[in-house]
């Protein structure tokens, strides 16, 4: 008891004496003995009683359990090439969305020169049917509602002969990913698409 009270004028002192005690506590915590109890008590039956005398497996900081860090051996490999995927596509679906889904352009409206050219080369040209969506030639990319569902806008593919037709930049995408990545695209697809086709 005199202890405490000597220490309670010296904060040096003190703090050195409750050092003390935390590596006291901690050492009687952490002894061997403990661990090797307990390993005793976690050993099954059948591996405890061998031939009649009893043998205990002591976990040592040598032989640290062997467990597989990842279940799949290549699923690093997977992560890696998943991380690869995203950020290749993702300025390319950045662009998109923001042409189709903001008040960056009216409805009809034809895409600028820039943005046009981004659609034609990292869309348009994986489209699965990409040449009879230009038909007779590209005049322009433009946005507007989908003849069918009016409350959805896309792309629409302009031709020198006046016509349009939409296309899809998701069907674009999911044929780039595929022709880039063929050992991971189908798996990057089913998880990262709405739907697969």
């Amino acid at each position: 008891m005199a202890a405490p009270l000597i220490l309670r004028g010296l904060p040096l002192l003190r703090l050195r004496f409750c050092y003390q005690r935390l590596q006291y506590h901690s050492s009687v915590l952490l002894s061997p003995k403990l661990f090797s109890a307990a390993s005793e008590s976690a050993q099954p039956f059948d591996a405890a009683e061998s031939d009649g005398d009893q043998t205990t497996a002591v976990l040592s900081a040598k032989d640290p359990p062997k467990y597989p860090i990842w279940p799949d051996p290549d699923y690093r490999k997977w992560k890696d090439q998943e991380t690869q995927i995203l950020k290749d596509i993702e300025p390319v679906i950045f662009l998109a969305k923001e042409i189709i889904h903001s008040h960056r352009y009216m409805d009809g409206e034809r895409l600028t020169a820039e943005d046009e050219k981004i659609v034609v080369d990292k869309l348009l040209a994986y489209h699965p049917h990409s040449e009879d969506k230009i038909g007779c030639g590209l005049d322009s990319i433009m946005v507007d509602r989908h003849p069918q569902f009016r409350r959805s806008r896309c792309l629409f593919v302009v031709r020198v002969d006046g016509g349009w037709i939409d296309f899809s930049y998701q069907k674009c995408l999911r044929q780039y990913i595929r022709d880039k990545y063929p050992s991971y695209a189908e798996k990057f697809i089913k998880e990262h698409f709405k739907r697969g086709s």
